[in-house]
């Protein structure tokens, strides 16, 4: 295990997948580890099936559209372990996968709630406690995923809000240099975890067709979150992608 001098990371969407990978990740790299989401009983196994417990974890739960909820998120980070030194921005949800003109405004403002407020609110909290602490500064990484580059058909609403990730990620990188709080974005493509069994099964591709797509194991995206946590402050990941090798991304599909 590589320890890091106890510094504390909060993950957010920690319950299942990606979110439980990283935080699994961080906790063997030595961090203590604050596991947010909505369901407490959820957070509470995922610290118990990756190894924790009640002295190097913390389970709160949040709904990262909330601006009250993710206030109270971040007074419990620092009452239990005093500082923050990662922030991993990645809690997400879609809508249903039908045209543009049928979603509602409700199924709309949920995903932007979530996966484009959420990661604005939290971020802010994780700053001013970064600024305000002492050694000062620390690391935000945003889930941006492939789709900040390239939508998937009839996904209006989480292609939206993940290129939007992509701006907020620049800002907070530009705007956090005086401070020491570096900002990266983790692209995902295809981790195999409970959101993207459909790939397995088939799922609808830019022509129309419906194929079976490659995935990979989700405790690589770990480790690659644990990468660029762990760098020195001085250097940082603005933007990796980590994708299932043969997925439909690169070139033409």
């Amino acid at each position: 295990m590589n320890h890091s001098n106890n510094k504390v990371a909060l993950v957010t969407g920690a319950g299942a997948g990606i979110g439980r990978a990283a935080a699994k990740a961080l906790l063997h790299g030595g961090y203590q580890v604050v596991l947010t989401g909505r369901n407490l009983e959820k957070l509470q196994k995922a610290i118990s099936d990756i190894g924790g417990n009640g002295n190097n974890c913390l389970a709160v739960t949040c709904d990262v559209g909330n601006p009250e909820q993710v206030k109270k998120l971040f007074a419990a980070t620092k009452a239990k372990f005093g500082r923050i030194d990662v922030l991993f921005n990645n809690a997400g949800m879609g809508a249903p996968a039908v045209p543009m003109e049928d979603l509602t405004y409700e199924q709309w403002m949920s995903v932007v709630n979530t996966n484009l407020c959420g990661a604005f609110l939290c971020s802010q909290e994780a700053i001013r406690m970064m600024k305000a602490q002492s050694p000062q500064g620390g690391r935000i990484i945003n889930n941006g995923s492939i789709s900040a580059h390239a939508p998937r058909p009839m996904s209006a609403p989480y292609t939206s809000t993940k290129h939007a990730i992509s701006g907020l990620t620049k800002t907070i990188a530009l705007d956090g240099r005086p401070f020491n709080i570096a900002c990266g974005q983790i692209d995902i493509g295809n981790a195999a975890t409970e959101m993207t069994e459909r790939m397995a099964a088939g799922i609808i591709q830019a022509d129309q067709s419906i194929k079976v797509e490659p995935r990979m194991d989700v405790d690589h995206v770990g480790q690659a979150v644990l990468h660029m946590a762990q760098l020195p402050l001085e250097s940082n990941i603005l933007n990796m992608t980590i994708m299932a090798t043969k997925m439909p991304f690169v070139g033409r599909g």
